[in-house]
């Protein structure tokens, strides 16, 4: 069975840059990011498609896991946070970032029939998804993500991540601006 926890560990890690590439994807989708190799309905599909593939990485990353036995991470340790008899940190911070990502994914299937503002705002949780995501590979997966490739990989990542909320940050929404004009407009009327 050992094999199982080297296929988690390897899962694990692809599921990072899978998320990685999300929020990437998700900060350029959200500041209406498009050029013309690749227009926003395609930026939004790729964020979308990463999305689901993401989640296929991390259910066998969880799955493996907990299967494999190695550990005795059992499957309440998956979603309740800081239970668990094995790092009880370390993967109390991938259960917290694992319900972040049900979260995303129920108000996602769900979003024609809630309202935009409760989807937006739950979605702004990938936010913090991927932070705790990062911070428990970093803490739980110490020989593969603190020297060598991993560290390589983790960094990578960061910087990705980074950029991309920078980015996101600098620029505002087209209809933030459109809105912006017309209250500056009709103050400085006054």
């Amino acid at each position: 069975m050992i094999g199982l926890w080297y296929v988690s560990r390897a899962a694990g890690l692809l599921a990072l840059v899978l998320l990685t590439g999300t929020v990437v994807l998700g900060a350029l989708t959200g500041g209406r990011a498009s050029s013309a190799a690749w227009p926003r309905f395609a930026v939004a599909a790729l964020h979308r498609n990463l999305s689901l593939l993401t989640i296929t990485f991390v259910a066998v990353h969880v799955v493996t896991a907990v299967v494999d036995g190695y550990a005795g991470i059992a499957w309440l340790d998956t979603v309740l946070p800081f239970v668990s008899v094995y790092h009880p940190f370390w993967l109390g911070l991938g259960a917290a970032a694992f319900d972040l990502l049900l979260a995303l994914v129920v108000t996602s299937l769900l979003r024609t029939r809630i309202s935009p503002r409760l989807w937006r705002a739950v979605h702004w949780a990938a936010y913090a998804c991927w932070p705790v995501a990062l911070l428990h590979g970093f803490g739980i997966g110490a020989g593969d993500t603190q020297s060598g490739w991993g560290l390589v990989v983790v960094l990578a990542c960061l910087a990705a991540a980074i950029g991309a909320v920078l980015w996101r940050v600098g620029t505002s929404h087209p209809d933030t601006q459109a809105r912006s004009g017309v209250n500056e407009k009709a103050w400085s009327g006054r």
